[in-house]
């Protein structure tokens, strides 16, 4: 389970950025995890959940944000939204499909008191 690993590592940056924001806790987190960037959004959650215990995001509302997946198509010379990497272009059918979007992980907001 490498949601395990993300979010230890997720936990590390909250811990740097609460103090460096002087901030006793986190109280909200919001993440971004695109359709493509194999990452399992409830068992994230879990994980989250299990590395905030003793630290200032213990008990943060976490939202969990979805963009779908994007592709340029090359045959169609299209952008299109994708479900799957390896899915053909929805439009004309095509395999020539370059990633443009929905393959990331990040945290976008962290509300801290």
């Amino acid at each position: 389970m490498h949601e395990l690993s993300l979010a230890t590592a997720l936990m590390d940056l909250v811990r740097e950025e609460a103090a460096a924001a002087h901030a006793q806790r986190v109280t909200r987190l919001v993440l971004e995890i695109g359709a493509l960037s194999h990452v399992d959004a409830q068992a994230l959650r879990f994980a989250v959940d299990v590395a905030a215990r003793g630290g200032p995001a213990e008990g943060a509302t976490l939202d969990i944000q979805e963009p779908p997946g994007t592709a340029y198509c090359l045959d169609c010379e299209t952008s299109v939204t994708i479900a799957a990497r390896g899915a053909p272009c929805p439009r004309c059918g095509g395999a020539k499909l370059l990633v443009q979007g929905g393959d990331e992980m990040r945290l976008k907001e962290m509300e801290v008191v």
